[in-house]
């Protein structure tokens, strides 16, 4: 599993934030997925660091709920002066071709500052799940069609279209349960309330690694390699299948004056030097 944190290199701010003095105040980083998932330690890392170099309180709001538009929306609600951002995930650019309406404008309502994460999704599933490889577990689900539950982050988030995938090209029947985030849906399939979850590497890698879950898949083929992973020779070593990767990208709302330069230098310097780095 590779996880990068990438440099920030932008961020936008306007009005009161223009002051050559930004911040003056307590910044606000709205999660829109519960603690305990992906997203949020790495909103929590890049925040202290932020913190401690501005000398003010950078505080994470977790505002979780409908594959993350509920933290979304608040964020373009808020007052457009720089300090209320979003910490936003695929799940942005995945809702407007779910939803017919959102209450907000993705392209309109946010400027975005810079990529912050990238993680791989990963099919884990119950020790008790009668199955240690993906060919297994299709035969299991063609065998008992419906009974099988999948967990998701919720509707539209990018371990959602995972499922979607799955089921779709293997023709399986498996029941999708949606969830405020991948830490519940991570936390009820550990605890046998769902069979399997594709959930992001860094929510599921501890949980693996201790046997309270099994993984099945490291998602990384092409779709049209699904028949030669199920035909395959079977076994419990982990195989390849299907990838999607979630990533994180803090956003704030309004776009950048032109008048804002100064500040913006500053933030850039600030940021260059906070989250460029690589674990594996």
């Amino acid at each position: 599993m590779r996880t990068a944190i990438a440099t920030l290199a932008l961020l936008a701010v306007c009005g009161s934030a223009c002051a050559q003095n930004y911040p003056e105040k307590a910044v606000t980083v709205v999660v829109p997925f519960p603690a305990g998932g992906a997203t949020d330690p790495v909103a929590r890392a890049l925040t202290q660091r932020m913190s401690e170099i501005w000398k003010q309180p950078v505080v994470v709001l977790n505002r979780a709920g409908a594959g993350g538009n509920i933290g979304s929306e608040s964020v373009a609600r808020s007052t457009p002066d720089g300090y209320t951002l979003l910490f936003g995930t695929t799940s942005l650019s995945i809702g407007p071709s779910l939803y017919a309406k959102l209450g907000f404008d993705v392209l309109k309502d946010f400027a975005t500052i810079s990529q912050a994460s990238i993680a791989p999704n990963v099919l884990v599933v119950h020790p008790t799940v009668p199955a240690r490889s993906v060919k297994e577990l299709l035969a299991l689900a063609r065998a008992r069609p419906k009974q099988l539950i999948s967990a998701s982050a919720g509707v539209g988030t990018s371990n959602h279209l995972c499922y979607l995938q799955f089921v779709g090209l293997a023709k399986v029947d498996i029941l999708h349960v949606p969830y405020k985030g991948a830490a519940p849906a991570v936390a009820d399939t550990v605890g046998g309330h769902a069979h399997m979850t594709f959930a992001p590497a860094p929510a599921t890698l501890a949980l693996v690694q201790a046997g309270r879950l099994l993984a099945d898949t490291v998602p990384r083929v092409k779709p049209d390699a699904l028949q030669q992973r199920e035909t395959s020779s079977g076994g419990s070593k982990p195989r390849d299948f299907i990838r999607r990767d979630t990533s994180s990208s803090v956003i704030v709302i309004s776009i950048t004056p032109a008048s804002c330069s100064r500040i913006l230098g500053k933030i850039s310097r600030l940021t260059r030097g906070i989250c460029s780095f690589t674990t594996t």
